[in-house]
């Protein structure tokens, strides 16, 4: 939630991956340019992207993101895209070789996030994430319902109902 706010205001968020964390526990997030077709643009600009299933994965030093479904975009011709494609990412090489340590190194996995336009640019925000086992989801609900009931106790307690 804390990289939700730091968004700037020119940022202007496309899609968020909600799923994401709930599956996973976000360790730590990443930046990442998207090597994007010209009918892809336009779709992503009308919000036509969906993030099921999707993950991010180091093949031959460079970054891809895989399984995310961008639609074809409706005013196109016959030489829209795929909307399949594995996407080139575009990360520094050190920012690759640190990920791919880390990957490999403690078993996580890279998750997109959120896909944004940042400055005209489309971007994605990967979560260098852990998996949760259902004991773990179930704790998370627990938490947030917790915290929520309190939220609205203090409020009430603002408003003098008590």
């Amino acid at each position: 939630m804390a990289s939700q706010a730091s968004a700037r205001a020119s940022d202007r968020t496309v899609a968020t991956n909600r799923r994401a964390r709930h599956e996973y526990e976000i360790l730590e997030t990443v930046e990442a340019g998207l090597v994007l077709r010209g009918t892809e643009v336009k779709a992503l600009r009308a919000g036509q992207v969906t993030f099921k299933d999707s993950y991010a994965t180091v093949r031959n030093e460079e970054a891809w993101l895989v399984g995310c479904h961008i639609s074809p975009y409706s005013h196109g011709s016959d030489a829209n895209h795929d909307p399949e494609r594995d996407r080139k990412l575009l990360l520094h090489r050190r920012e690759i070789t640190r990920l791919v340590g880390k990957i490999a190194e403690r078993g996580l996995t890279l998750v997109p996030l959120r896909l944004y336009f940042k400055d005209g640019r489309a971007k994605v925000e990967l979560g260098l994430a852990r998996g949760r086992k259902l004991h773990d989801k179930r704790a998370a609900i627990r938490e947030r319902e917790v915290r929520r009931e309190m939220d609205k106790a203090a409020r009430a307690g603002r408003r003098g109902e008590w």
